[in-house]
């Protein structure tokens, strides 16, 4: 008898080992919960400005062995249910465990294929993330998250391999429906196609220097109101001076569809809704003065692209927020877009109305501070970083290029994760 409940023990015990995570299990409270428009870290100085949004845990780049944070994207393991955050920093490739969002576990680092760089792009795909950088002949890292089940100490991890094809780049997208990853902003060439069908080693198939510098792009197989292209893989790439759609779907014979220009500065990034009907674009200059500040009367603009016909995409409307600050990276989800918005942090979008021209902030967290940025890594002489990419030969070099580079909303807990620059990984989660 003793023996079959033993059994059943180790039954039940090796059942529940994979379970797919649950949020409501964590007990404890969040680091900083926003109160009146602040949230304090209890026992200490450090707060953060916020609405509707609580801190629920913090990994500082001291602890990532690091001095410079950037990209940041998210794993989510389908076979035990725990939740990673990825996050690039100057000397290489950051895992967190963020499954206890209260208590998050950095795992250790993949190092940059050869110099520090501040600037590393990450995408990930079929349990496996992808990595390039600005640094010089970086290519693309391949690392198998898997690789990450088990481990509970800070390690230094390897590559599983590394395309050395291309130099430096900037960015990677990946359409996860093809199965194609898409190398943007490779000083040699312009843009690299490669097939995904074996993760470990990716195919180069084809390059595609005809369209020239693309800073970022996102590509999707195209489900819009356009019946034209429903069906066809549509890359939509944000070229530095306008966003350029073009008809991938046979990578040999690519096609532009058409160009949307506007009154630019630097395009930066443009973001599909889940409808395929807009794009929300942000340009990263349109807020700084000639000297490269932020105007008197800045306001953080989002470009609307009307996406209803791809052959002539035109200005729905432009969304001008009260933050001072330069937008970055956003993504979709939903009804809401999330948005790192250097110092301004995290702001959160409701796009529910945008057929109306409508669109309203309903919440935010600000990891940067003007004075010590987080309040935990204190600010010297040595954290001013300069503004990422080309930018037709401009460089940023004021304090407005620092703060939330990225944000990765699309974990099923819901918590959200925001790479600052300045202060390293953040996790905030909406208030219930």
């Amino acid at each position: 008898m003793k023996n079959f409940i033993l059994l059943l023990c180790l039954v039940s015990v090796s059942s529940c080992q994979y379970e797919d995570y649950d949020d409501s299990k964590i007990i404890d409270p969040p680091l900083a919960t926003c109160i009146d428009g602040y949230a304090k870290i209890d026992g200490t100085d450090h707060e953060y400005s916020c609405l509707n949004y609580d801190l629920m845990g913090h990994v500082t780049l001291e602890e990532m062995d690091a001095e410079a944070g950037n990209d940041c994207w998210g794993w989510s393991d389908s076979t035990t249910g725990r939740e990673y955050a990825i996050m690039g920093v100057n000397n290489g490739t950051a895992f967190v465990d963020i499954t206890d969002s209260t208590s998050p576990v950095y795992l250790g680092k993949l190092p940059t294929s050869t110099v520090d760089s501040s600037w590393r792009d990450i995408k990930v795909y079929n349990d496996h993330v992808y990595i390039v950088s600005e640094a010089p002949d970086h290519g693309l890292q391949v690392f198998n998250l898997t690789n990450l089940r088990g481990v509970e100490s800070k390690q230094i991890f390897s590559a599983d391999y590394t395309d050395k094809s291309f130099g430096q780049a900037h960015n990677i997208a990946i359409n996860e429906d093809s199965g194609y990853a898409y190398v943007l902003g490779a000083r040699s060439k312009g843009l690299y196609a490669f097939d995904l069908s074996n993760p470990i080693s990716p195919e180069l198939v084809t390059e595609l220097p005809s369209f020239g510098y693309s800073h970022d792009a996102q590509i999707v197989i195209y489900n819009g109101p356009d019946q034209d292209y429903v069906g066809k893989e549509i890359y939509f790439g944000s070229n530095e001076d306008r966003v350029d759609i073009v008809d991938v779907t046979n990578k040999l014979e690519p096609k532009l569809i058409s160009t949307f220009n506007y009154d630019h500065q630097y395009t930066h990034q443009a973001w599909l809704t889940d409808d395929h009907k807009y794009a929300l674009l942000g340009d990263e200059l349109d807020e700084l003065d000639s000297n490269y500040e932020l105007k008197v009367d800045a306001k953080t603009r989002t470009v609307v692209i009307d996406l209803s016909d791809l052959d002539n995409p035109t200005l729905h409307h432009n969304y001008e927020a009260e933050t001072k600050a330069i937008d970055h990276n956003g993504y979709i989800k939903g009804t809401e877009f999330f948005l790192a918005s250097y110092t301004a942090g995290l702001r959160v979008l409701d796009v529910l109305n945008i057929n109306q021209k409508s669109i309203s902030e309903t919440g935010f967290f600000n990891t940067y501070h003007a004075d010590d940025h987080s309040g935990i890594v204190k600010k010297t002489s040595s954290t001013k970083w300069l503004d990422p990419g080309d930018h037709i030969g401009k460089k940023g070099n004021s304090e407005a290029f620092n703060g939330a580079w990225s944000v990765y909303p699309y974990f099923k807990s819901e918590n959200i994760i925001v790479s600052d620059i300045n202060s390293g990984l953040f996790i905030v989660k909406k208030q219930n």
